[in-house]
């Protein structure tokens, strides 16, 4: 019999943590079992269709649908796959192993501990020498590292700290929350699309203009709400507001990363920018390897938060839902 409503969301919350604390206590799963690397798999044998640059075009209609085909190929896939795992847990498990199950299935689609040491072993690095920073932020971002200062690193983490909160936990959770496994599952395919396929211009010999643009249009339409509960969740975590967010957010050429960096920049009253494209907080101060650790303080209120908040609206449930 399928769970009743009430016991579902607490399953669900369940969920949650006990995904948090796999995160927390064993990390990632390996490779050959990891769900994001099997997208990414399918994602490049799917990038192969994409133009090299020499074949580009203006307008190409043909290849925007060849890319729209193979990103919804793969949505249904991933969707399907999870619907089915989730169905099955919820049919035929009692309450606790659903829970179980599920937090474990949950946990490759978030990686909230994996980037906190990934940015903290940044700063770790630009300890030994501005080489060893570089080469250690080439492993979070896709932005040449190679002429950036001290200072230039150390925001590059930060920034990715913020905008990868969204991007690896609040959003994934997000959609768990509204649309169970298949949704967190599906907004991992579409970010792990838009990072893959959506760029303007060449990446790697191939001119992804159009081919990537459904990805990049989709991850959009799926982080804007996450990214401003980002916000909020960053707001909470350091106990005031970050005035003037709106003005600073829109700097960037993104609807929805400049709000987590934004904020980040501005609750650490700090300056992050990316060389040649916006200044966040222009007239705030250079990060210090103090600020690196506070960033990452604010991320790990900010995580305890959400899951808090998705208890509380379980047990809300658990009230007012028969």
């Amino acid at each position: 019999m399928p769970l009743p409503s009430s016991e579902y969301a607490i399953a669900f919350a369940a969920a949650l943590w006990i995904a948090l604390a796999v995160d927390r206590w064993l990390g990632e799963p390996p490779a050959p079992l990891h769900p994001v690397v099997w997208m990414g798999r399918y994602l490049g044998t799917g990038s192969r269709i994409a133009p090299r640059m020499h074949e580009a075009k203006t307008v190409d209609l043909p290849m925007f649908f060849c890319g729209a085909l193979v990103w919804c190929v793969g949505a249904m896939c991933v969707w399907g796959i999870a619907m089915a795992l989730q169905t099955l847990a919820m049919l035929h498990l009692p309450v606790w192993a659903v829970a179980l199950v599920l937090g474990l299935l949950l946990k490759p689609l978030f990686a909230w501990r994996m980037l906190r040491d990934e940015v903290l072993a940044v700063e770790a690095a630009l300890g030994v020498s501005l080489d060893a920073g570089r080469a250690q932020l080439a492993r979070l971002v896709s932005r040449d590292v190679e002429r950036l200062s001290e200072r230039e690193v150390r925001e590059s983490a930060i920034e990715s700290l913020a905008e990868n909160l969204n991007d690896s936990l609040v959003a994934p959770v997000f959609w768990f929350v509204l649309l169970g496994l298949p949704g967190a599952a599906l907004y991992r395919f579409a970010n792990t699309a838009d990072a893959m396929w959506g760029y303007r211009g060449e990446r790697n010999g191939r001119d992804w203009t159009w081919f990537g643009k459904w990805a990049a249009r989709a991850d959009d339409v799926l982080s804007w709400i996450p990214a401003r509960i980002t916000v909020a969740l960053l707001a909470l975590a350091a106990w005031r507001w970050p005035g003037g967010l709106g003005f600073e957010a829109r700097r960037t050429p993104s609807p929805n990363s400049g709000w987590p960096m934004a904020a980040m920049a501005l609750l650490l009253g700090v300056r992050l920018a990316k060389p040649g494209v916006y200044a966040l907080n222009a007239e705030g101060a250079a990060p210090t390897p103090a600020d690196t650790g506070r960033a990452a303080q604010l991320g790990q209120r900010g995580v305890l938060l959400l899951a808090s908040g998705v208890l509380l609206l379980a047990a809300a449930l658990l009230f007012l839902v028969p």
